[in-house]
């Protein structure tokens, strides 16, 4: 039976969407074809009609997710009014990111695999990194451009590496103090240009 335009678009984008989330959850080599399908609602055969590769669903998982990510935290900041930083650090640094890998922060989950990748899967991760800066970099405080640059990719690394670590830790209330720590610490810091 042939499929719809339309049901082809759409089932592509369910596709893309179950990807990005179960890599993020459980890593690229974690995640088998026939699996993904099936969780997706559609057989393993008509994966290959959509996708060339295992790899290309990667990057444009990545990709996708990115794009998720970066319009969450225009919209955390934007409900703010002047407190955008702020409702960003709230939001990337809670409990809920936290427990919440497959939906949230593509190089807290992905970062250490992506950087063994191909270049593809590494170009799509510079590219989401940049745009992230770039976001926070207008958040940011400072003298001039380069300044508020600067700023945005040591608060980006120190958000990343806060969420790792909140997860891989075993005890619950080292894991909120590192959250609530680097969150204090990211907002002091810019207070204090």
């Amino acid at each position: 039976m042939k499929v719809s335009r339309e049901q082809a678009a759409e089932n592509r984008e369910r596709v893309l969407e179950t990807a990005a989330r179960q890599f993020r959850e459980r890593g690229f080599d974690g995640v088998g074809v026939a699996e993904l399908m099936q969780d997706a609602g559609l057989t393993h055969g008509a994966f290959y009609g959509q996708f060339a590769s295992k790899d290309e669903l990667a990057v444009e998982s990545v990709t996708r997710a990115f794009e998720r990510s970066l319009a969450a935290l225009k919209s955390a900041a934007e409900r703010t009014g002047g407190q955008r930083l702020s409702a960003m650090l709230k939001s990337y640094l809670s409990p809920a990111h936290r427990d919440q890998p497959g939906l949230g922060c593509v190089v807290a989950a992905l970062g250490a695999e992506a950087s063994r990748k191909g270049p593809t899967l590494r170009r799509a991760v510079t590219d989401g990194v940049k745009a992230q800066v770039a976001l926070l970099g207008g958040w940011m405080s400072g003298r001039s451009v380069a300044a508020r640059r600067e700023r945005a990719i040591a608060a980006y690394a120190a958000m990343v590496g806060a969420l790792v670590l909140s997860r891989a830790v075993d005890d619950a209330s080292l894991s909120a103090e590192i959250l609530r720590t680097v969150r204090s610490f990211i907002e002091d810091g810019n207070a204090r240009s």
